[in-house]
């Protein structure tokens, strides 16, 4: 849990602000720790390894509290597990049944355990991952990000424990077929050809192959890392499967997947903002999506995160202080700044849930639409 923050892109750091909340390496390790001064040195190191945007300190934000979904140590054991035995088995041909050797499904079932119970303390809450990490490696922080999202999502649907736990390692171990297609194809900035396509198809199965017969991995779970790609039109991959044929765990993992992917930096493209990932999905919804998962997912997501800087019809700036459950578009927005550009003392808050004709038109100096 961390107090007093808001969220800028690293073009409207100052030097002299402090960071508001830790940021990550590779590893999961702390690569900066909180209240440290920023410099133009250090703000210049940040984007270089690919972070854009951060959490500073601002005494009119000092009440803000934000809660992250899992705990420092949680996110520590998880990517470590994930990173040690996706290594190990990057090293092994897909053949020897490396999988089992390395009692996959034991270990993991363990760390699905962990993250199952700390995610049940907010299963009522918006979903909102605050967790600022470096850009290479980016695997592995996906591969829990999905994780999370998943469960989350899993438990607003009332799914049974043991349906969680099935989801839960799906969309852990979703990607756990990429080990296997070269790095040079997954960071590729050019469009892919033809060859380096099929490459990438594969790594869903090369995932299922690695789990369908790990005897502590459901074989539906197997399933989710198959069929993760597939689209309710048939223009997924690898089998081209529609509709019903896709199974409903795998339609989760679908839209999460795919939305992880657009709001998180990668080497060769900055994130999008929430609201506009979740307007590339709903142009999916019904051909890509399905409709009603899609919508539970929006409905529980935070389209503005807590933190957030926004600029509203008014003219005004503030930062997202808190949000509307019912109606996540509309959160309730601190005034820091007035429509002529004066800094103000944080003293004015407006609930856009009962503000009806002022929207937010700006999230980071960035057009909302």
């Amino acid at each position: 849990m961390v107090s007093a923050m808001r969220l800028l892109p690293i073009s409207m750091v100052e030097p002299g602000m402090r960071l508001g909340k830790r940021i990550y390496n590779s590893e999961g390790l702390i690569l900066l720790g909180e209240h440290v001064e920023l410099t133009q040195s250090l703000l210049q190191r940040l984007e270089q390894y690919g972070i854009h945007q951060i959490y500073i300190e601002d005494p009119r934000t000092s009440d803000i509290v934000i809660r992250d979904m899992l705990s420092d140590e949680t996110r520590i054991r998880a990517i470590t597990e994930i990173r040690d035995t996706f290594r190990k088995l990057s090293e092994t041909d897909i053949r020897r049944k490396a999988v089992g050797q390395l009692q996959v499904g034991k270990s993991f079932r363990g760390l699905m355990d962990t993250i199952m119970q700390e995610l049940s303390t907010h299963k009522d809450a918006m979903i909102m991952l605050s967790a600022i990490h470096a850009t290479d490696e980016y695997l592995f922080h996906h591969s829990l990000n999905v994780c999370i999202y998943s469960v989350m999502l899993g438990m607003a649907d009332s799914y049974t424990r043991e349906e969680l736990m099935t989801l839960g390692l799906g969309s852990l171990l979703h990607d756990i077929g990429k080990i296997h297609v070269p790095l040079t194809v997954l960071n590729k900035t050019e469009p892919l050809s033809d060859e380096e396509f099929s490459l990438i198809q594969q790594h869903t199965v090369y995932g299922f192959q690695y789990l369908k017969d790990e005897p502590n991995i459901p074989l539906l779970s197997a399933h989710c890392a198959l069929q993760h790609h597939e689209r309710l039109d048939g223009s997924g991959y690898p089998r081209g499967l529609k509709g019903n044929d896709i199974h409903e765990l795998a339609k989760v993992i679908g839209i999460v997947d795919s939305y992880d992917a657009m709001t998180t930096n990668r080497v060769y493209r900055r994130a999008m903002l929430p609201h506009q990932a979740m307007e590339r999905l709903f142009g999916g919804c019904g051909t890509l999506y399905d409709k009603e998962k899609l919508e539970l997912f929006r409905d529980k997501i935070a389209i503005y995160p807590i933190g957030i800087t926004v600029t509203l019809s008014t003219g005004e700036k503030g930062v997202v202080v808190d949000l509307n459950t019912k109606v996540p578009h509309r959160p309730i927005v601190r005034i820091l700044e007035d429509e002529a550009g004066q800094q103000l003392d944080g003293s004015k808050e407006m609930d856009l849930s009962k503000v009806l004709n002022v929207i937010i038109t700006d999230i980071n100096d960035v057009p909302v639409g």
